[in-house]
């Protein structure tokens, strides 16, 4: 015998269905299985598609270095800006910005940050990606290797352009690349298409040579909790800051007023960044101390840079009056750590602009202090250009023989 069910009407189904919910979310106590909250972003602000780049895309763009990478590049690649919080240099909370590129992979993939070389227009930062720049270039051959890269702009550049970019200061560079692994990091946590499999690599080469080895003393010594740092390949950096100025201010250089350009910049970034507030007729004679004056880093110095110096500073940087200013290029001395990364210093012999010395003080140093897993690959007869090639090449080779 079948029981008929009685169907109540529509207005009081919907009056049970409202009253149930009423009952349950009142009773959130009780509940066994309470959904966590969505974790709030502390570093990600917004990530915004920038493009898409097919294999055959990222070849053509290659170049010549098609040939030596072709057999490497197995993705197409998906490419984002992102913007994240950071600190300026006077500890001011800014917005900075940076590219993420992402490999079109089914398989967990490693990350490396990537810190750029010097750049003197903003449209070459890497969150433009405009093309025939490096982010666009090496950022998408790695990308497509099956890489995340993590390509900071720096401040001054992108989304902080309204800022002074500060040229070759350690902790800046540090804390703007850290925090855009951080914001990396919270950005592929809410991505189901592309998997990270926690492992973390860094490279650069120049002023991102100097960078990453910043970058690298900063997780080591500050948040080797929060990445699993595997590697790092550093390129004709000015690690030996201190070496540096020396050398400059008492020898004679090759006067390329591009050069000097940068010189320039370093020593107005440390005046500035420092509080020294010297004005440039302490620094240099008056030949260029009124150009300096009015236009700043696009003076054109060409001739030996020790000779657009003033006497009097020369003396009391090498007699050791000038406290300050010493004080301010001995804290950018970025090698005075013992890397606990497996680690690669690459430099030519012949580098005019970014002295060899650099990387052989530091490799020493680190030496000394008993690092055993850091070595220094010295490019013969090597310029400053023509060492990028060895460096790419080798840090690929590098970071797939340290899994």
């Amino acid at each position: 015998m079948q029981k008929s069910i009685r169907i109540l009407p529509i207005k009081y189904l919907s009056f049970l269905l409202l009253w149930s919910l009423l009952i349950l979310n009142s009773c959130n106590d009780d509940n066994n299985n309470p959904v966590p909250p969505a974790e709030e972003n502390v570093y990600l602000k917004e990530s915004t598609s920038i493009k898409t780049l097919t294999k055959a895309q990222i070849l053509q763009n290659a170049g010549d270095l098609a040939a030596f990478v072709s057999g490497y590049v197995k993705n197409d690649v998906k490419v984002y800006k992102i913007t994240y919080k950071t600190k300026n240099t006077d500890g001011a909370d800014i917005t900075a910005s940076g590219a993420l590129i992402v490999p079109v992979a089914t398989t967990p993939v490693s990350m490396i940050s990537v810190q750029h070389g010097t750049i003197r227009n903003g449209s070459e930062a890497p969150s433009i990606f405009n093309d025939n720049t490096e982010a666009a270039l090496f950022g998408s051959i790695f990308g497509s290797m099956g890489y995340i890269i993590a390509y900071p702009d720096y401040i001054g550049y992108g989304a902080s352009q309204d800022l002074p970019h500060p040229y070759e200061h350690r902790a800046s560079l540090a804390s703007a690349s850290l925090d855009m692994l951080r914001a990396a990091k919270e950005y592929l946590k809410g991505q189901t298409d592309i998997k990270w499999d926690e492992k973390l690599y860094v490279a650069g080469y120049s002023e991102g040579g100097f960078a990453t080895m910043s970058l690298q003393r900063k997780i080591e010594e500050e948040a080797s909790s929060e990445f699993n740092l595997r590697a790092s390949s550093c390129g004709a950096g000015a690690y030996d800051k201190t070496a540096f100025m020396k050398y400059i201010i008492n020898s004679k250089t090759d006067g390329v007023a591009g050069y000097n350009s940068l010189y320039l910049w370093v020593l107005l970034t440390y005046d500035r960044i420092y509080k020294l507030n010297k004005p440039a007729s302490y620094y240099f004679t008056e030949k260029y101390a009124s150009q300096i004056a009015a236009s700043g880093i696009n003076t054109s110095i060409s001739e030996s840079f020790h000779l657009s110096l003033n006497d009097s500073f020369k003396k009391a940087l090498n007699d050791g009056t000038d406290k300050g200013f010493i004080d301010a290029i001995a804290d950018n001395d970025v090698y005075k750590f013992k890397p606990k990364t497996p680690t690669r210093l690459y430099h030519g012999t012949a580098d005019p602009l970014v002295f060899f010395f650099n990387s052989e003080n530091a490799f020493n140093a680190m030496q000394k202090a008993g690092a055993t897993n850091v070595e220094f690959i010295k490019v013969p007869g090597g310029t400053h250009s023509s060492s990028i090639y060895t460096f790419l090449l080798g840090t690929l080779d590098f970071f797939t023989k340290t899994p």
